[in-house]
C-alpha cells in the first residue's frame, strides 16, 4: 500500500510518496536529496524553491542558503538568459517537458562549466513548478574535443610524414652531389647552397618528429612542472632585456606524468613564441596552478596578437604568422600536449596580445 509523507523544506511543502517493495520502504525524498544529478524545483523568474546536495557540488557552494530562493539566472551566463527564460516559461505555462539540451553554468569561483539539462513540469497542489535535472558534462566535452584534435593531428601527421619521405631522399642526393662539386670547384655560392639544403633537411626532420610523436621511445615519468618552467625561463635571460617578466607559481608541489623532454620542448616553444610576439617593449606572464585535477600553465604576452581566422589555423604544420617561421614549433606544442592527455586553448586579440592555456592531468597523490 502506498502512503504519503509531507516534508517541510525551507518553507516549501514537497509531497513525496513512500512505496513498499518487498518489505523495503523507499524514501523518495532521501533518494532525490542524495541523487548524483543536480535537481532543482523552480518557479517564476527562475526562483529556486528546492535543490538537492548535488547542486552544492556542481556549483561549488558550501550551503543551501547560498542558492535557495535566489534566481537560477544568477548561475547562468547572461548570453543565454533569453533562451533559458523562454524554455522555463514554456514549461510553467504550457506544462511541456523539454528534452535533454546542453547549456552552461557559472560556479561560485567563476568557472564556467558545460552541463546537460532536462526540464519537466511538476504540479504541487494548485501550482505548477519546473523540475530541472542537471548533469556536469565538462569532462565529456573535453574528451570529445581531445579525440577530435588528436584525429586531426594524426591525419596531418600521416600526410606530413609521406611528404617528408618523398622530399627528403632527393634532397639528400642533391646534397651529396653538391659536396663532391665543392671539392672539385670550391665557390661561395656552393657553400650557400649547401647551407640552405641543410636547413631544408633540418626542417623536414623536425616535421617528421612532430607529426609522429609516438615514434619516440621516451618514457613517461613524474614531472614537477613548476621547477621545469623556472629552469626553462632562465634560458631566455638575454632575450628579456626589453620585456617585463611576471611569474606566478602556485601549487608548486603538484606533479604531472609525461614525456619530460617533449614537454620541456613544448614549454620552451610557448615562451619563445611569446618573446618573438613582442617587437619592442612588453610584458610576458607565466602562471602555474592546480585546479580540479589538472595542472594549468598559462603563457601570456602583450604582443601583436593574431586574428580570429588565424587562431583556427594555429598548430597546423607550416602555418605561421612570422616572417621567417615554419609553424612547426606550435605543431610540436599541440601534438605533445594532446599526446600526453592534456588540452590547450588560445585567446588572442590583434594589437593586445595572446594567451596559451595548457591543462595537463595532475598526478594523483
Amino acid at each position: 500500500m502506498n502512503t504519503a509523507r509531507i516534508y517541510n523544506y525551507k518553507e516549501e511543502q514537497v509531497i513525496l510518496m513512500i512505496e513498499t517493495i518487498d518489505s523495503i520502504d523507499i524514501d523518495f525524498h532521501k533518494l532525490i536529496e542524495n541523487s548524483l544529478n543536480a535537481i532543482f524545483i523552480l518557479g517564476e523568474e527562475g526562483k529556486i524553491h528546492y535543490c538537492n546536495k548535488a547542486v552544492l557540488r556542481l556549483l561549488k557552494l558550501t550551503s543551501i542558503e547560498e542558492i535557495l530562493h535566489n534566481s537560477l539566472y544568477n548561475f547562468i551566463p547572461t548570453y543565454i538568459h533569453g533562451v533559458c527564460k523562454e524554455r522555463l516559461n514554456n514549461v510553467l505555462l504550457n506544462q511541456q517537458a523539454i528534452d535533454c539540451i546542453e547549456a552552461q553554468m557559472i560556479r561560485k569561483d567563476g568557472e564556467i562549466i558545460d552541463v546537460e539539462v532536462k526540464t519537466a513540469p511538476l504540479k504541487l497542489g494548485n501550482e505548477v513548478f519546473a523540475q530541472v535535472v542537471i548533469q556536469d558534462i565538462t569532462d565529456r566535452k573535453l574528451a570529445v574535443k581531445l579525440f577530435s584534435e588528436r584525429e586531426k593531428l594524426a591525419s596531418l601527421g600521416q600526410i606530413a610524414a609521406s611528404i617528408v619521405h618523398e622530399v627528403k631522399n632527393p634532397l639528400t642526393r642533391v646534397k651529396g652531389f653538391l659536396q663532391l662539386l665543392k671539392q672539385d670547384q670550391p665557390h661561395n655560392f656552393l657553400d650557400t647552397m649547401d647551407s640552405e639544403l641543410e636547413k631544408a633537411l633540418t626542417i623536414l626532420h623536425s616535421l617528421l618528429f612532430v607529426s609522429k610523436p609516438d615514434l619516440t621511445d621516451e618514457p613517461f615519468v613524474s614531472i614537477e612542472l613548476s621547477k621545469e618552467i623556472e629552469s626553462t625561463l632562465s634560458l631566455f635571460q638575454e632575450k628579456l632585456e626589453n620585456v617585463k617578466l611576471v611569474i606566478q607559481i602556485r601549487d608548486s608541489n603538484k606533479k604531472v606524468v609525461g614525456k619530460r623532454n617533449s614537454l620541456l620542448k613544448a614549454i620552451f616553444n610557448l615562451i619563445k613564441n611569446a618573446i618573438e610576439a613582442i617587437s619592442e617593449e612588453g610584458t610576458i606572464k607565466v602562471e602555474h596552478y592546480y585546479q580540479n585535477g589538472w595542472v594549468h600553465v598559462k603563457v601570456s604576452d602583450s604582443g601583436v596578437g593574431v586574428s580570429q581566422e588565424q587562431l583556427k589555423m594555429l598548430g597546423t604544420p607550416f602555418f605561421t604568422t612570422k616572417d621567417h617561421g615554419t609553424g612547426l614549433g606550435l605543431t610540436q606544442v599541440y601534438t605533445t600536449i594532446y599526446d600526453q592527455g592534456g588540452d590547450i586553448s588560445v585567446q588572442s586579440e590583434v594589437g593586445k596580445g595572446t594567451t596559451f592555456h595548457v591543462k595537463l592531468p595532475a598526478l594523483k597523490e
